[in-house]
């Protein structure tokens, strides 16, 4: 009658070892990607799971789909085909203009030497 007992006993921690080991880290991973999907909005840099990167250019949460500016190709997705959203597009800067730059910014030239031509006809 013990051993009975003792089996009973094992399934029930071999179940609670199965849940809290696999089970739960998974719930948990899907509701983690639930709520990044659901705090998606206009703008944000999506990586789908083929690789395509674009800023999604509007969400219909009717039909589960996500439209994606690709560089100006608009493609139609699945919102489980997105892998990960990143910050929303930051928009472009202004260019600088010619007077504001400073010595870093100028193309780098090598100090010429006039020692360094004497050694060479030298040689």
């Amino acid at each position: 009658m013990s051993s009975s007992y003792s089996m009973i006993i094992l399934v029930v921690v071999m179940f609670a070892f199965m849940y809290f080991g696999m089970m739960r880290p998974q719930k948990k991973q899907q509701q983690k990607r639930q709520e990044m999907l659901n705090a998606m909005k206009k703008g944000d840099k999506v990586v789908t799971i083929g690789g395509l990167h674009g800023v999604i250019d509007s969400i219909d949460t009717a039909n589960g789909t996500v439209d994606l500016d690709l560089d100006g190709i608009f493609l139609t997705f699945n919102l489980s085909a997105i892998r990960t959203v990143a910050e929303p597009a930051a928009p472009a800067a202004a260019p600088k203009a010619e007077e504001e730059k400073t010595e870093d910014d100028k193309p780098y030239s090598e100090p010429s030497s006039d020692d360094s031509d004497d050694d060479n006809k030298e040689a």
